[in-house]
């Protein structure tokens, strides 16, 4: 796979892990299915651990990609973007502990951990998407 093709391979692993931790979200909040829970947030894992792996390659080789001066879209862009960084590099060890938590079977600090570890995850996941979109589709160079 070429370099210039991982933008839009992380955005897709971004998406998948979005998805998978909204089903798995349902799943556990309206006490459908612990099973199915599991597997969604045990997919969003490893769809996000993929996307780590791309996001690195292509910034190894790559490097960044400056946003074009465009005004308050700029602006907007950077509203977003700082927290999704911010947020990414705490999310992981939070991440790492909700799960250890829940293989451990401590369904009490899982929970604990789980509700500040879920929004974020999200958030970080879907302004993935939207970086991604803005950066690589909408105001491209």
């Amino acid at each position: 796979m070429e370099t210039s093709n991982l933008p839009a391979f992380n955005a897709i692993f971004n998406l998948l892990a979005t998805i998978c931790l909204s089903f798995g979200y349902y799943f556990i909040k309206n006490k459908k299915d612990v099973v199915r829970h599991k597997f969604c947030m045990v997919s969003a894992l490893i769809f996000s651990a993929i996307f780590l792996a791309g996001y690195l390659t292509y910034h190894y080789h790559h490097g960044s990609t400056k946003f074009p001066d465009l005004g308050w879209i700029k602006t907007l862009y950077l509203v977003i973007l700082v927290p999704h960084i911010i947020l990414a590099a705490v999310m992981v060890p939070m991440i790492l502990t909700t799960f250890f938590h829940a293989f451990r079977g401590n369904f009490e600090k899982h929970k604990r951990i789980a509700r500040i570890t879920f929004p974020i995850w999200m958030y970080v996941s879907v302004t993935g998407v939207i970086i991604y979109l803005m950066l690589y589709q909408l105001f491209k160079v």
